[in-house]
């Protein structure tokens, strides 16, 4: 299976980024084939909704690293969004990647796709979760895919908090289990 992983943080040994390199590193073992797109360390563009992609086969006004993503987006047979939480949602950096997918929406939508998210935060109760959790929910619905599981890592502040917690394992096993 064709996997991409999108992170969004931009701490390269953060929390999130370790939940990604254990989801990877489970899917790696199954044999799957991933790819990994760093959002936060790459040149993408905020969309501006002009709908020139609309008018031009979905071909985007902006020339960025967006066209390294596309033909992983496009093949990909799961896509697996990984993203801190600093406010009560998806952080920028992969909020900016998702929106730029109205360029590809034609295509995206309503093929077979699989989803999963992973999520890290500072707080000690899912309330800081519940708006990145239903943003994913309502994107999957409406493209189609199906939701194969989520991690919401709370109380994972700093990188040994998630260390010396069950979250890396269950990142672990989504990936070898997919």
């Amino acid at each position: 299976m064709n996997i991409l992983v999108i992170t969004g943080s931009p701490h390269k040994n953060g929390t999130s980024s370790y939940l990604a390199d254990s989801f990877i590193k489970g899917a790696k073992e199954s044999g799957h084939m991933v790819s990994r797109f760093d959002a936060a360390f790459k040149n993408v563009h905020p969309c501006i909704g002009c709908n020139s992609c609309l008018e031009n086969d979905g071909t985007c006004v902006f020339k960025d690293d967006m066209q390294e993503l596309n033909p992983d987006l496009l093949k990909a047979e799961a896509v697996v969004f990984v993203s801190p939480i600093y406010y009560y949602d998806i952080n920028a950096q992969i909020k900016a990647v998702i929106d730029r997918f109205y360029a590809n929406n034609s295509t995206l939508k309503g093929t077979v796709k699989k989803a999963a998210l992973l999520l890290t935060y500072g707080d000690e109760t899912e309330e800081s979760a519940e708006g990145a959790i239903a943003s994913y929910k309502g994107m999957i619905k409406y493209l189609e895919w199906e939701n194969v599981g989520i991690v919401s890592a709370k109380a994972c502040y700093i990188l040994d908090d998630v260390i010396n917690s069950v979250y890396p394992k269950q990142a672990y096993e989504l990936g070898k289990n997919l």
